[in-house]
């Protein structure tokens, strides 16, 4: 086993044990007992109806079950929030059953349609879920982003005292290997992170083999070195005592020096196992043989594993002493994968599932009668179970609290009142900052609930103009040393509490789960923030699975990617983006736009403020571009509606038009120009801009269901737009991104498609060699009209 890095925490006046030690035993073994037999009973006595294995993890869950009941039913306050290891998703709704926050049917329903989820939900799980889990790692880091914005909430003065709580992880061990873990752990020395708890399930065994011995001895080091207090729980209180006795420190000294995997082997293999190798390596030490000899083979077994994350005071004291300040805090817990269970040990256990012999045993050692099996105090007499019941009732978390907020709308100006840039030419990019500049100083509600955040490219994703007004936001005050020095200097940036930017480093997982964490301020404290984030189009790739995550768990948030596609020539491919499109239309709970002209974006904007407050609303996705285009001239608002349902026709076709092209974004121009080229020989030709894919897309989709489930039958505002069409016209589709994301407008109404786009890595260039290459020019969209539409 690894080193011991550091004591015991002890609190200065630790309570007595007496009153809440065989209490948090049984709740221990209850939620040992609830969540084995919940995944039993989805995998061997629930009726399978596809042959597939369901799964469930024993294992891991056994491994939490001592953890969890120190938590949830001494240590947890109600305005405390978990994020709980994926795995131990049965333990965590076993302890929601236990307090009467979860239904015998859910547990019945693990792992199947309307069911308790395979792993916690906040969206999907009927009982109280603050984070979702699952793709590891990111459960873990959200918890620091979201104790930064308890604290920019606090510093503001929205906090309500009373919900200021610690934001606390469980996690395996093997969670740590996640590279994102420490990307944030950067990132939360930086910001100075208060009340952040995270409890590693140091079992010491991941899903294909035992931990490797010699890494663990450096993760304390890293915290430390990150400001984080370590401390690790070794050692449960019998093996302390049998340490103090006559041999005790020779067996301390062969358990600290055993690897992982021997450890784990002796472990499944049990007491008598654990007696030969132990005297067939120590007996020689003085003390030795008469201290194994005092221990029966399962006496000696229950001592060899009951190491300080199975032992209920070791936690109880650690956590208590460390609730007396808000260092953020890693405790290391040893514990046994599959802790009290026959597969316990093994390498093989990770997915591993208890025959129905082995559950019948545990569940006739826990005196548990058959039919019963689901009753939260099965196996103990009436006055037992009423006075477990009583200690339920009485732990701090389970006080009658309200955990799930609503927030006060916060009102959004009419498009007359908007800030609409002026100009004849320019850039959607330079648009989206000056947009923000005018709403900081026009001041208001409004203004005053944006957070804005950026990876390291504030200034050239155009959010400068915003952090001057508002400012950057800091725990402590700091200088502008080069303004001070009168350095001349655009940005002018006063660091403080009172700050609207939470400027990050390089590290898109950092950006989206902050704003993850920023898009829960509503439902977890009450209070609503409207967070923007901006980041380069292209490495929107670089954090896609955090940004996945806080859709899942329905954050409220505007991502502004910018610049994008092939429109930024001279950087070259790597900075050229093609199929995030794709990833706009795609992606469950956020709405992609791509607006071409200046005005859109403000309608865009001002829609998406009211869209982040909806109840059935969603996060946005804004794809800009640094390319200044000419801007329109209209007659009239007639676009707005349409632009907002996703597209509208630039130019309206004739009736019964044979042709139209459908563009989306930066490639306007070329769209035009193509278009008076064709004038005469495509008369009437229309030109639809489309200024959502995604909400285009995403509207065909629902209507389509809706006739095929026989709800209230419509069409799509896609299918309206191209009814102006004749039957047989085709369509050309073009976009500065992957062609499939427009392509699909042919299958509306079975029009013949002639798609363009960028499928291939792009290269440094001028714009107009770069168009011409990848056939996005006037002249290719010219020849795919003449391909299509003329004889």
């Amino acid at each position: 086993m690894a080193r011991e890095t550091s004591a015991h925490a002890t609190a200065s006046n630790p309570p007595p044990p007496e009153t809440w030690l065989a209490p948090l035993q049984l709740l221990e073994r209850r939620l040992r007992w609830l969540a084995t037999w919940t995944i039993h009973n989805a995998n061997h006595l629930r009726e399978s109806r596809d042959g597939l294995k369901v799964g469930g993890h024993q294992a891991s869950c056994a491994s939490m079950t001592t953890i969890l009941a120190a938590l949830y039913f001494r240590i947890l306050r109600p305005q405390d929030r978990v994020a709980i290891k994926p795995h131990a998703s049965p333990v965590f709704h076993a302890a929601q059953y236990l307090m009467g926050r979860q239904t015998r049917a859910q547990l019945e329903g693990f792992r199947s349609f309307g069911g308790a989820q395979s792993y916690p939900s906040r969206t999907k799980d009927k009982d109280d879920v603050d984070f979702s889990t699952g793709s590891v790692g990111l459960g873990v880091a959200v918890t620091a982003f979201e104790a930064l914005t308890q604290d920019y909430l606090k510093a503001h003065g929205w906090l309500d005292p009373a919900l200021e709580g610690r934001m606390i992880a469980t996690l395996g061990d093997a969670e740590l290997d996640e590279g994102n873990i420490y990307e944030c752990l950067i990132e939360a020395y930086k910001h100075d992170i208060r009340n952040v708890w995270w409890v590693v399930d140091y079992n010491r065994q991941s899903l294909d083999a035992t931990t490797a011995d010699r890494m663990f001895d450096r993760f304390d080091d890293i915290f430390v070195t990150a400001g984080w207090r370590v401390i690790t729980l070794k050692w449960g209180r019998a093996q302390e005592r049998a340490f103090a006795l006559p041999g005790g420190q020779a067996l301390r000294a062969w358990i600290e020096a055993c690897p992982n995997a021997d450890y784990a082997a002796l472990t499944y293999q049990g007491g008598s196992a654990w007696r030969e190798r132990l005297l067939r390596d120590i007996a020689h030490q003085p003390g030795v043989r008469a201290l194994i000899a005092g221990f029966d083979d399962d006496a000696l077994h229950e001592l060899m594993i009951g190491l300080g994350g199975h032992c209920l005071e070791t936690l109880v004291e650690a956590f208590e002493a460390a609730a007396q300040d808000d260092t953020p805090t890693l405790f290391i817990a040893y514990t046994v994968k599959g802790f009290g269970l026959p597969l316990q040990g093994h390498k093989d256990n990770h997915a591993g599932l208890m025959t129905p012999g082995q559950v019948a045993n545990l569940q006739a050692s826990l005196g548990i009668a058959e039919g019963q099996e689901w009753e939260r105090f099965g196996g103990l007499s009436p006055d037992e179970a009423r006075a477990l019941e009583r200690f339920i009732a009485a732990s701090p978390f389970a006080q009658p609290a309200k955990r799930r907020f609503s927030a006060a709308h916060i009102a959004v100006p009419a498009h007359t009142e908007f800030p609409l840039p002026e100009g004849a030419e320019q850039s959607t990019q330079m648009a989206f900052g000056r947009i923000l500049n005018d709403l900081a100083k026009a001041g208001g509600p409004l203004a005053d609930r944006i957070v804005t955040t950026s990876p390291d490219v504030t200034v050239s994703t155009n959010l400068g103009g915003f952090v001057n007004q508002r400012g950057l936001f800091r725990r402590e005050a700091t200088k502008d040393v080069f303004r001070d020095a009168k350095i001349p200097s655009p940005q002018k940036w006063g660091a403080g509490q009172g700050g609207q930017h939470i400027e990050l480093g390089i590290a898109e997982h950092n950006l989206f789960l902050n704003l993850a964490a920023l898009g829960l301020s509503a439902p977890l404290f009450g209070e609503r923030l409207l967070p923007i984030g901006t980041v380069y189009d292209p490495f929107i790739c670089r954090g896609l699975d955090a940004l996945n995550y806080a859709c899942y768990q329905d954050a409220r948030f505007m991502l502004v990617a910018t610049p994008s596609g092939l429109t930024l020539g001279p950087e070259g491919g790597a900075h050229q983006s093609i199929f995030t499109p794709l990833i706009g239309i795609g992606q469950p709970n956020l709405t992609y736009f791509e607006p071409a002209f200046v005005d859109e974006l403000a309608e865009v904007m001002r829609w998406s403020f009211t869209h982040l407050q909806a109840e059935d609303g969603g996060s946005v996705y804004l794809r800009l571009t640094t390319r200044q285009l000419p801007q329109p001239t209209r007659s009239d608002d007639g676009w707005r509606g349409n632009a907002l349902r996703g597209a509208y026709w630039l130019r309206r076709p004739a009736v019964g038009a044979e042709a139209a092209i459908a563009f989306c974004g930066a490639i306007a121009p070329e769209v035009l120009e193509a278009a008076d080229e064709m004038a005469d020989d495509l008369p009437g030709l229309g030109i639809l801009n489309v200024v959502s894919p995604g909400l285009l897309h995403r509207d065909w989709m629902a209507a389509r269901r809706a006739r095929w489930t026989g709800e209230a039958a419509r069409k799509s505002h896609a299918e309206d737009l191209l009814g102006a069409l004749s039957p047989g016209a085709g369509l050309v589709t073009v976009i500065d991104g992957s062609p499939a994301a427009l392509s699909w407008l042919g299958g509306v109404r079975g029009m013949p498609v002639s798609p363009l786009g960028v499928d291939s890595f792009g290269q440094v260039g001028a714009l107009p060699d770069l168009y011409r290459h990848y056939r996005l020019d006037a002249r290719s969209i010219v020849e795919a009209c003449a391909d299509l539409f003329l004889p």
